[in-house]
């Protein structure tokens, strides 16, 4: 099992070190190896590592424009962190807490909302059309008007991210709630089991599975809101980075930013994963 997993190991390091090896040289040879050398490895359009990884240093403050490390030097980063107030720890911060509210109060009002019809034919049968006609709406169209409507703040890429997170949630609780095993629910009945002890112990605990299914993709839907939002118009984040740099034709910089949201987004997905593993540790996965 060891020398198993040190193989997969050993070959996903392999292609690591491969694509950046290619990334950083193989671009240099298309003026002897025209045909095999792909345009799209243009350092103008994706730059190079070591570009990219002076710009992180950059962006972050550790090392000056000339490439001279600031750490050393007594208030250096302070001062150079003062001068941008959308340096990237900040930007960072921005979009990770817009991330996190969109996604939060996206997950908790698509469960309600899902978990509530899931239980009433009813209300199932009148909210249904209405829902399924808006989620139709590609909801990325609607960040111009919800920017226009929230202003270029925090609040519109709060409300961009919900609208990305709350139908994915919904359709998926909303299932959940129809799929409850209802001999379990019939049994409780006989048992006098009063509706929120029927809720709490057994709809609830099924629809779970459900939910968490969704939360991965709505975790990675949240921070492309967010992102797409600060194209739009924002005053700090990484997207208003990304943004200004292409202004500016920088496309270290704009890879550099990149690599941070891929870093968010994969450090975001782990801890939705592990919150999942941890709350569903009750079920018998086969494991």
């Amino acid at each position: 099992m060891m020398g198993s997993r040190a193989t997969v190991v050993a070959a996903q390091l392999a292609i690591i070190l491969l694509t950046l090896a290619v990334w950083q040289w193989a671009f240099d040879l298309k003026p002897y190896a025209d045909w095999l050398v792909p345009g799209l490895l243009d350092p103008y359009f994706i730059s190079k590592p070591s570009e990219i990884w002076t710009q992180l240093l950059r962006l972050a403050c550790l090392t000056n424009p000339t490439g001279d490390w600031l750490l050393g030097q007594d208030g250096a980063v302070m001062a150079c962190l003062a001068q941008n107030d959308n340096n990237l720890w900040i930007a960072t911060l921005v979009t990770l807490t817009n991330t996190l509210w969109g996604f939060a109060i996206g997950v908790a009002s698509g469960y309600i909302v899902g978990l509530l019809l899931g239980q009433s034919t009813f209300l199932s049968r009148v909210f249904e059309p209405f829902l399924v006609a808006l989620n139709s709406i590609p909801r990325i169209a609607l960040v111009p008007i919800v920017v226009m409507m929230f202003g270029i703040g925090d609040t519109s890429k709060i409300v961009t991210a919900w609208l990305l997170v709350f139908f994915l949630v919904f359709f998926n609780t909303f299932e959940g709630a129809r799929q409850v095993d209802q001999t379990l629910v019939s049994m409780s009945r006989l048992l006098q089991a009063k509706d929120w002890q029927v809720t709490s112990k057994i709809i609830i605990p099924s629809t779970l599975t459900w939910v968490f299914a969704s939360l991965t993709p709505a975790i990675s839907f949240a921070l492309i809101g967010v992102i797409v939002g600060e194209f739009i118009g924002a005053r700090q984040g990484l997207g208003r980075i990304m943004m200004e740099a292409q202004a500016r034709g920088q496309s270290s910089v704009m890879m550099a930013t990149v690599i941070v949201l891929m870093t968010i987004g994969v450090i975001l997905a782990l801890g939705v994963k592990s919150m999942q593993t941890y709350l569903l540790r009750w079920q018998n996965t086969g494991h």
